[in-house]
């Protein structure tokens, strides 16, 4: 279809300014696991995207809202 890039954050961190009273942005890693499911390469390291999101989640000490973390953190 063409399209190319796609905006997202790290474990969906963030506010959404087109969307008031959004609970996040799209994760990074959702996108990802979205992707590679449909055997899109992407170039981009899925397990390094979950470290970095899991890292951050720790520091926060708060539950970010990409499923994927919520899927690993509760696997």
């Amino acid at each position: 279809m063409g399209i190319t890039r796609f905006d997202s954050t790290v474990g969906g961190l963030g506010g959404c300014p087109y969307a008031p009273g959004a609970a996040g942005n799209v994760a990074t890693n959702d996108v990802l696991y979205l992707l590679n499911g449909l055997g899109i390469e992407t170039g981009i390291s899925e397990k390094r995207i979950q470290e970095a999101s899991i890292y951050i989640q720790n520091k926060l000490g708060t539950t970010l809202p990409s499923r994927s973390v919520a899927y690993l953190k509760n696997a």
